[in-house]
């Protein structure tokens, strides 16, 4: 009688809704793992993004304080105030006055470009 009362009042979960709760993690898991991925591999495309256009306005200015000179180095920029950001290789090309830049993150999947009339383009 007393192993009654006491089996009565045990509670908790049995094997079946752990095994429920443990599937219905995964399905939730397998849906927000490659959402965050790709928000991910955005931010990065962003940033390359952005680099680009800053790249561009210090390219500009380094032009406008030194015409007819060519821009051989993303080091010259920085007299510009461009800084990349982490990961973000950035590629300058051409001849003063025509020039292109282009920026691609380390972990991005897309190359930005600018051109010196102001034109963009991505790949």
């Amino acid at each position: 009688m007393l192993q009654k009362l006491i089996k009565k009042n045990e509670k908790g979960f049995t094997l079946i809704e752990l095994m429920i709760v443990i599937a219905i993690i995964g399905i939730l898991a397998a849906i927000a793992i490659p959402n965050f991925i790709s928000y991910r591999q955005r931010s990065y495309n962003s940033a390359a993004q952005a680099d680009c256009k800053n790249a561009y306005t210090a390219a500009m200015a380094y032009m406008t304080d030194h015409p007819g000179t060519n821009i051989n180095t993303v080091g010259e920029l920085s007299s510009g105030g461009f800084r990349s950001s982490s990961g973000v290789s950035i590629g300058v090309s051409g001849v003063s006055p025509d020039f292109t830049i282009s920026a691609f993150h380390a972990s991005g999947n897309r190359t930005y470009s600018m051109y010196s009339d102001g034109q963009s383009g991505n790949n």
